[in-house]
């Protein structure tokens, strides 16, 4: 064993306690760093040996470094106080439950990093949150704690408890709502969000009449009302477009659009540029006669590929339902499918029956005297071709680490 890691976080309010350790040899990497850490203190981050009191350290021997700089005693009186005895007494009943072998007290060192917020009062509370927060620590390192099956579960779920929001949002729990917000009002636009129901379902598009009206800015003034929600910026990019996907990813956009009329060169940088930073590439086939082939001409595929029947069209054939099928068993699930234009609740169960995995909507809801009403007859639509699915994805979660 080289080493081992172990992360944990515990409590609540100003003494809330974040534990992260490395556990190893005392000869190998970690016992060096034992020694230079020791050897060389650092202002305002003092390392100190986790003792259960004075002249009773605990083993294996752990070394405990602040997160936080310490500037004055009544800090320091915390981490050479309850902070201390608690990681030591972690790590001493550690080795009495078995978490750390008893035949490694002396061949292993540890060290802690300790978090102590400078407004923590409560010693109690620092004491417990710490000494739970190093026990479970350590348990995770020993067992090499995440698995990939807990980290791909939980990465698009997650939500960071200092942002209180999800950051970076991923299109992986299909199907969904992605309503286009196309009214060149920016006020009636901020109120029509305000009025749709919370749902990890539905998704937002900034459309284009909107942009070409006030600029790609307006994402950014979306996204202060709709935080934690994924927004698509509808610039239909035809040109120049690594600059258009760099414009709207700094307004805070998850995703861009182009237009499949693009020659495939454009295509290729906007698709290219879209991934190096972790954005998706829709691309909209409004008007591509075949959009296979017109896959077919790209290097790297989109994320999302929109088959679009055009407003001044709707009257006409719709062979959306065909493309679903054709481009899903020749790219087999590599790419998702939107579909748009006319989309009502009475056609959701044939699209969803296709295999479409958006459902763009714009009038039907935004235009409608009851946002809300409207937007939850989508939903029900959803949900019932998707019942054992459960609207949120936090529904059923009963603990939050």
């Amino acid at each position: 064993m080289a080493y081992l890691i172990g992360e944990a976080l515990v409590g609540k309010d100003e003494e809330i306690a974040h534990i992260e350790l490395i556990i190893g040899e005392r000869d190998g990497p970690v016992g060096k760093a034992f020694v230079e850490a020791f050897a060389n203190p650092k202002y305002g981050h003092t390392p100190l040996l986790a003792v259960i009191r004075p002249n009773l350290p605990a083993k294996p021997w752990t070394l405990i470094v602040p997160k936080v700089t310490i500037k004055n005693m009544e800090q320091a009186d915390k981490i050479f106080g309850p902070a201390q005895s608690a990681v030591a007494k972690a790590i001493a009943d550690a080795v009495e439950e078995g978490i750390i072998p008893m035949d490694k007290l002396d061949e292993w060192v540890i060290i802690v990093s300790v978090f102590i917020h400078p407004k923590a009062k409560d010693d109690r509370k620092i004491y417990n949150y710490n000494y739970s927060a190093t026990k479970l620590a350590l348990k995770r390192a020993l067992t090499n704690y995440p698995s990939w099956e807990k980290i791909a579960y939980d990465k698009d779920r997650a939500v960071h408890p200092i942002i209180g929001y999800r950051m970076n949002h991923r299109l992986w729990r299909p199907p969904y709502l992605q309503i286009a917000l196309d009214i060149p009002d920016i006020e009636k636009t901020i109120q029509i969000i305000k009025q749709v129901p919370k749902s990890d379902r539905i998704i937002l598009e900034v459309g284009t009449p909107l942009i070409k009206k006030y600029g790609t800015k307006v994402i950014r003034d979306i996204r202060e009302v709709a935080k934690n929600k994924f927004i698509i910026a509808d610039l239909k990019t035809l040109d120049v477009s690594q600059v258009e996907v760099d414009i709207a990813f700094e307004e805070t956009a998850d995703a861009v659009v182009a237009s499949g009329l693009a020659a495939p060169e454009s295509l290729d940088k906007f698709v290219y540029e879209a991934k190096r930073l972790g954005i998706y590439a829709f691309i909209d086939m409004m008007y591509v006669e075949n959009p296979i082939e017109k896959l077919k001409t790209l290097k790297q595929l989109p994320d999302v590929v929109i088959l679009h029947r055009a407003i001044d069209v709707e009257t006409k054939e719709d062979l959306r339902w065909t493309w679903i099928k054709k481009i899903k068993e020749e790219y087999q699930g590599k790419i998702l499918i939107a579909v748009a234009g006319g989309i009502t609740p009475q056609t959701v169960p044939e699209a969803l029956k296709n295999g479409a995995d958006i459902l763009i909507v714009g009038r039907y809801i935004t235009q409608s005297k009851d946002v809300e009403r409207s937007t939850r007859e989508f939903l029900l639509k959803i949900a019932e071709y998707t019942p054992k699915e459960p609207g949120d994805i936090d529904l059923f979660r009963v603990h939050v680490e």
